[in-house]
């Protein structure tokens, strides 16, 4: 992401002139110029003039002190850099702090409204550039808080006046190295009730929504943080939102980023530098207005948009084929009277606030009154939820990006008909939405699950195995049929003490795996999907499918399944060694793989992707390639497993695009993570993610020093300085005597799997022979930065392995 590169970028390419001479304060007739910063109180913040490598375009800014690289947080000429090189800021005899050029042309000026006998300009231990007079300390004539950059600092505000409209707004630097206003602007929204906003060209791009009276409706509840206290005051005159520290040794800092997302910082008290925290929009649900109207979005649904109870899509043909942009509509019209009913959704983000009317006391049972008593009254909800809730909240007419949050959120009461009321209040509602919407969509699904019940009630009461059979499509004469042996419940859970913990693998982003014997000696992997999983009977059927039809040394093999009452079971081929994070990741079994043993298990991997991609029947992209999919036979053979989110393609299809982003923070390509866009290039991107870290040891989205925040930023920096020797994990130790070119040619091969562009990246038939040194290797370009997300998204992905991510998270931006 944006963000990440103005870190990394700021350490190459930021100059600050050099500092001969600190000021505490200056006053009329002394100023800062290119040999003069003016330093906090404490030497927590430094401000003076910088440019970012062009001496032609020069800024004044404040920046942290003494912390690398140099983190800026304000800048006052953004939109006017200096022509030259001589800078000279001053504060004139009546307190209007001004920048002037060589030639003594203004170039910028704070325009401070009032005057002062006696003015001081000074740098506050809080980040704060203030003018204030020298015999009232606190008489501020003007402070830089007043006027936010991209950066929100404790004790900033951001105020939105009611009377006339206007707002102060964090505004986006328009690059990484151009810190002029840049198209995305976070404020609050004053329309209805008050929420918080990030606008892309005065055009909503994601909410954070209204404050609840502990946090924004938005953020999950795990996101607090105990060491900010954030405040949200509405008065007749305006909104104010800001947060304090409450422990004054927590150095954190959120920002707007170039792409839009809203991201916290916290200093790291080990690294002693900046350790990245959480980010927003956290995925696809977060785009504004994804679904359409009357629908609820839902990250770890197997379908991400569902209408709400009540309603049916407006053209399910476009729903269908996930164009969700003209949401639902409603299949009964309101009566409009007393006999129309409320079901209520938990764990909610609100709806879009902005036609919304809200009253602080009223209470919840006088809000459900008062909005029956009005036609166009669709939902309503408390305004406040401390102590058991209070106020009320109504919406009117279309409810507009609603979704479920895995966290926190708050219940909202949604109108419905008297007949759909009757017909659907017994139900979960979170179920109901997806009955109504989702039966068509896995009809077929459905139907291979119910052949396989049919068949299963044939089996022998030995529990010894029968052939499953069914056509991958029915309507193709030519497809082949798939012959699945399938198992009894009751001879899995013999063959794992009944899925005892001491049989446990492991935990998997769909459920947990077993270790089972078989009667006849064979040790099994099973593999237990969890109701929550997010694997749906759609996802099952197609691993099950792809693998039966997959023959490859580097793949794992699928030994057959289980499909009984709610259990979905798949029966793999056990590998004794695990998986190839259990050895890499881990300080002490890392240092029994031996360099010989990991560029064999480079090479196995980039063979097996190779035949998904190009010697299969059918082009396959796996989407969810990681180390731990990656899994060791007893000779440490890697073997690709978890197909669940794979694509198949025929003929030249390289590729494709989905709204709903599915697979792991760290190895999700930019591409996909953004804009859903996948192609085998991102499967390229995956495997360069996994390489880097079978070299180095180190996990791409839990790496970061005083100098990089993730893996692939850390690699490139050193291949730009030609230092790649100390990528390599140390424990390798002597192994890499005799093979440190073959371990320098995996690198680059790694860097030029990550490149941002997937037409930069070689394909997977290309890696092969780079690795095995006959095909030459071009320079690579920059790797892809972004945060971790989220889901990174992550930051827009729907992220099903969820168990990959771990992130420690604040509370509310």
């Amino acid at each position: 992401m944006e963000s990440f590169k103005v870190l990394v970028l700021c350490s190459f390419l930021l100059h600050f002139m050099p500092s001969i001479d600190t000021l505490d304060t200056i006053v009329p007739g002394q100023s800062v110029k290119d040999d003069k910063t003016l330093v906090s109180a404490e030497g927590s913040f430094e401000a003076g003039f910088f440019n970012f490598g062009d001496p032609n375009r020069q800024y004044f800014g404040i920046c942290y002190k003494d912390i690398s690289p140099r983190t800026f947080v304000w800048v006052a000429n953004r939109d006017s850099p200096l022509g030259n090189s001589s800078g000279i800021l001053n504060v004139t005899d009546g307190g209007n702090l001004v920048i002037l050029d060589a030639t003594n042309v203004l170039v910028w000026s704070s325009n401070t409204s009032t005057t002062a006998k006696k003015p001081v300009v000074q740098l506050l231990e809080s980040g704060n550039l203030v003018v204030r007079e020298e015999s009232n300390p606190e008489n501020l004539l003007w402070q830089s808080f007043d006027l936010p950059g991209d950066t929100l600092l404790a004790g900033m505000k951001i105020r939105s006046n009611l009377k006339n409209g206007k707002y102060t707004s964090l505004v986006s630097w328009k690059d990484t190295e151009n810190p002029a206003a840049g198209e995305y602007s976070y404020h609050i929204d004053t329309r209805g009730y008050p929420q918080l906003v990030v606008t892309k060209e005065d055009k909503l791009f994601f909410r954070i929504g209204p404050w609840n009276g502990n946090t924004y409706s938005g953020i999950p509840s795990q996101t607090l943080y105990r060491s900010l206290n954030f405040s949200f005051v509405i008065t007749d005159q305006e909104v104010v939102y800001g947060y304090e520290l409450l422990n004054k040794s927590t150095i954190t800092r959120f920002i707007l980023t170039t792409s839009g997302q809203s991201a916290r910082y916290i200093l790291s008290d080990q690294t002693k530098s900046w350790q990245f925290l959480f980010a927003g929009p956290s995925d696809q649900c977060e785009n504004y207005g994804l679904c359409g109207a009357n629908s609820n979005c839902d990250s770890n649904a197997t379908q991400l948009c569902e209408c709400l109870p009540g309603f049916i899509p407006k053209s399910q043909e476009d729903w269908n084929s996930q164009r969700w942009d003209d949401g639902c509509v409603r299949r009964v019209n309101l009566e409009h009277g007393p006999n129309d009913g409320f079901l209520k959704y938990a764990e909610m983000k609100l709806p879009d606030t902005s036609a919304s009317w809200f009253h602080r006391s009223m209470k919840l049972e006088e809000c459900e009154k008062f909005c029956l008593k009005n036609c166009s009254c669709s939902a309503y909800a408390s305004l406040d939820i401390r102590d058991g809730g209070s106020g009320c909240l109504l919406w009117f007419n279309n409810i507009m990006d609603l979704r479920k949050l895995n966290s926190g959120g708050q219940d909202l009461y949604i109108r419905v008909a008297a007949s759909e009321y009757e017909h659907n209040k017994g139900l979960n509602k979170m179920q109901l939405a997806g009955v109504l919407v989702g039966c068509s969509i896995f009809a077929g699904a459905m139907i291979i699950l119910g052949m396989a019940l049919l068949w299963k009630k044939k089996l022998k009461k030995s529990g010894k195995s029968q052939i499953l059979r069914w056509k991958s499509d029915p309507d193709n004469k030519e497809d082949e049929s798939i012959d699945i042996p399938i198992f009894e419940l009751s001879t899995i859970a013999k063959a794992t003490n009944n899925f005892s913990t001491n049989n446990k693998l492991g935990e998997g982003g769909f459920g947990p795996v077993y270790k089972g014997t078989w009667i006849n000696g064979q040790d099994i992997a099973v593999k237990r999907l969890c109701d929550n999983s997010g694997q749906g009977p759609k996802e099952f059927i197609n691993e099950v499918e792809l693998i039966a039809h997959l023959q490859h040394r580097n793949l794992v093999k699928l030994l057959g399944c289980c499909i009984q009452n709610d259990e979905r079971i798949l029966i793999y081929e056990f590998m004794i060694n695990r998986s190839l994070d259990y050895f890499i990741f881990d300080q002490t079994r890392k240092s029994s793989l031996l360099w010989a043993q990991r560029f064999q298990i480079i090479c196995g991997i980039a063979k097996g992707v190779l035949y998904l991609h190009e010697d299969s029947r059918l082009r396959i992209i796996h989407r969810d390639l990681k180390a731990s999919n990656i899994l060791l036979d007893e000779n440490l053979n890697p073997k690709i497993s978890d197909f669940g989110l794979a694509r198949t393609f025929g003929g030249d299809e390289a590729g494709g695009k989905t709204k709903s982003v599915a697979g792991t923070y760290g190895y999700i390509s930019p591409e996909y993570a953004a804009r859903g866009h996948f192609s085998v290039k991102s499967d390229v991107f995956s495997y360069g993610v996994i390489l880097l870290e079978i070299v180095s040891g180190k996990k791409n989205t839990g790496y970061f020093d005083h100098h990089d925040l993730h893996l692939l930023g850390h690699a490139w920096r050193l291949w730009c300085e030609q230092m790649l020797l100390e990528l390599i994990d140390e424990s390798l130790g002597d192994s890499i005597a005799l093979a440190e070119q073959e371990v320098l040619r995996c690198i680059q091969t790694g860097l030029l799997c990550v490149q941002d562009r997937p037409e930069d990246r070689p394909d997977m038939s290309a890696v092969v022979l780079m690795l095995n040194g006959e095909k030459p290797l071009p320079r690579p370009k920059e790797p892809a930065f972004y945060p971790r997300h989220l889901g990174s998204s992550l930051e827009h992905s729907k992220l099903h392995s969820n168990n990959e991510i771990s992130m420690s998270l604040l509370k509310p931006r």
